[in-house]
């Protein structure tokens, strides 16, 4: 929950900004004006080099838009908790650059993290209103790299609860930031909503089983689910260990390219990532070309992958379309498309290798609270009986209670995984294609419902027609990338590679982007230049 303080200091941003930046557009002589509506990092730098701009006023322009749309206008509850310390660490950022230079490559840009990720200045809150005042002992991992590239923590993201959905005990329903009545998606819908209305110039978000994705496809983002060891979860909630992985959300390809060499590299207190050495190149930035699409082979997969499709709604038809469109432009910019790719019973299959694993939660939740001594709750089963989880996510994990990763079932769930994983790294092989490409949902975002937090069943959780599931059962990279709008609501796609194949990713991702500027900033938080 948003603590007094954080909206008051918001408001005295907004009330002193006329004297600031915005006050500059009302024919003062000051320096020209920098807006921070759909920033890149890029900008951020520059006008910061060029003196148009400082780190605090930065800053309180950003502050000054949560205040305005995350908590009035269209409310979108994007930001959990608002850093009270964001002006004075802006202050020694602009000390710093004035007598040295940049800290590092994201200098003062503004970042939300999704509030699953421990920082030790915030609250960290998973989504449940029991951690509302839970200050970790220390940085997650990539939260301090981060830090010492020089970013600037602006808040904590709301997040659907212990990582699943798109409500939570601690924020209630996060608001989608292009129509406030319908999903954000989950459960990253906080870092995707405050990203797209540019309440941060970039943002961190978790993925399991879609969580960075989805968000990103609702609101016209670059959503990246890395292939797992090349990033640390060490300080992050977990939920599913053999899925969990944190990936970069931002509105640019070039930006979700920058924010992942931050991210990336071998941490000792996350032994997976060494499997990731020597898989990182220098810079992902090198992937980028325009041209990049030209004689790649994309296979791409119509056919749904989750049994709540209707292929008869009309939604469905209107994705379709612009999934046509996509393909076509896609061989206008030199693919070669393998159309209509199938995998037999990938239904079934994803049921019964991602529904069906129930084994890993308790047993990973248990270690992280006992990790963390001053945590208010030191069991998943107490956290359930304290009776403040929403109804509908604490029935989802009271299904975890008792199951473990020595139980039989959880070996059936591993060897189904491994038959899907070689049955679709043998078709890639057969059809000789760099990717895999699927629309991320084959339906739009639905509309909340007004009793949502008191439901114990929420039909359209992950988002109706969600495709999201194969990558994290393969353990394959994917990224989501804007692919047109529907009326005023965004579409995304992914492209799926091979493990490590982030470097094909962002090649394909940023000619697809550049070849076609899909990205629309939502209509509902404009620039508050001049008000």
């Amino acid at each position: 929950m948003r603590s007094n303080r954080a909206l008051a200091l918001a408001m005295i941003v907004v009330s002193g900004v006329a004297g600031g930046i915005h006050g500059q557009t009302l024919g003062s002589t000051a320096s020209p004006v920098f807006e921070v509506t759909e920033a890149t990092i890029d900008d951020v730098q520059a006008a910061l080099r060029d003196g148009r701009v400082t780190c605090r006023r930065l800053v309180e322009a950003y502050l000054a838009r949560i205040h305005a749309y995350d908590k009035a206008g269209p409310a979108l509850n994007a930001v959990q908790t608002i850093n009270t310390r964001a002006l004075e660490q802006a202050d020694r950022l602009d000390a710093v650059f004035k007598a040295s230079g940049p800290v590092g490559r994201l200098h003062c840009v503004p970042t939300l993290v999704k509030d699953q990720i421990d920082t030790m200045e915030l609250p960290t809150t998973h989504g449940f209103v029991g951690f509302k005042d839970f200050l970790p002992q220390s940085d997650a991992t990539v939260v301090a790299r981060l830090k010492a590239a020089g970013a600037l923590i602006i808040g904590k993201a709301t997040m659907g609860e212990f990582a699943s959905g798109y409500i939570s005990s601690a924020s209630g329903p996060i608001r989608n930031a292009y129509d406030p009545r319908r999903s954000a998606s989950g459960s990253s819908g906080g870092t995707g909503s405050g990203v797209a209305a540019s309440f941060a110039t970039i943002g961190i978000g978790e993925d399991t089983g879609g969580s960075v994705r989805g968000p990103a496809a609702v609101h016209a983002l670059v959503g990246l689910r890395p292939t797992l060891p090349l990033v640390s979860r060490h300080g992050m909630s977990p939920s599913r260990p053999s899925t969990d992985t944190i990936g970069p959300m931002t509105r640019t390809v070039r930006d979700a390219a920058i924010l992942f060499d931050v991210m990336v590299g071998y941490d000792r207190n996350d032994p997976v990532t060494a499997l990731g050495v020597r898989q990182i190149p220098d810079t992902y930035t090198s992937s980028l070309r325009t041209d990049g699409l030209r004689k790649a082979r994309v296979g791409v997969i119509r056919e749904p992958m989750n049994g709540n499709t209707n292929a008869n709604a009309d939604d469905y038809r209107l994705v379709r379309g612009v999934v046509d469109r996509a393909i076509a432009r896609m061989l206008e910019l030199g693919a070669e498309v393998v159309d209509n790719v199938t995998i037999p019973d990938v239904i079934e299959r994803l049921k019964r290798t991602y529904d069906g694993n129930v084994f890993e939660t308790e047993r990973a939740m248990d270690a992280y609270l006992r990790s963390h001594s001053n945590a208010p709750y030191k069991s998943l089963r107490d956290i359930l009986l304290s009776g403040l989880v929403a109804p509908a996510r604490a029935r989802t994990l009271m299904e975890t209670i008792g199951k473990s990763p020595d139980d039989l079932g959880y070996a059936q769930v591993l060897r189904n995984q491994d038959d899907l994983r070689q049955l679709v790294f043998t078709l890639m092989a057969d059809l000789r294609v760099d990717v895999l490409m699927y629309a991320t949902f084959d339906h739009l975002p639905g509309i909340i419902a007004d009793d949502a937090m008191t439901r114990t069943v929420l039909p359209d959780t992950a988002g109706l027609g969600n495709n999201r599931r194969l990558s994290p059962v393969l353990g394959f990279p994917a990224i989501a990338v804007p692919a047109g709008l529907i009326g005023d609501l965004p579409v995304g796609i992914e492209f799926m590679a091979r493990p490590f194949g982030e470097s094909d990713l962002f090649r394909i991702a940023y000619a697809f982007e550049q070849g076609t500027h899909h990205r629309r900033k939502p209509p509902l938080t404009p620039a508050l230049t001049g008000r």
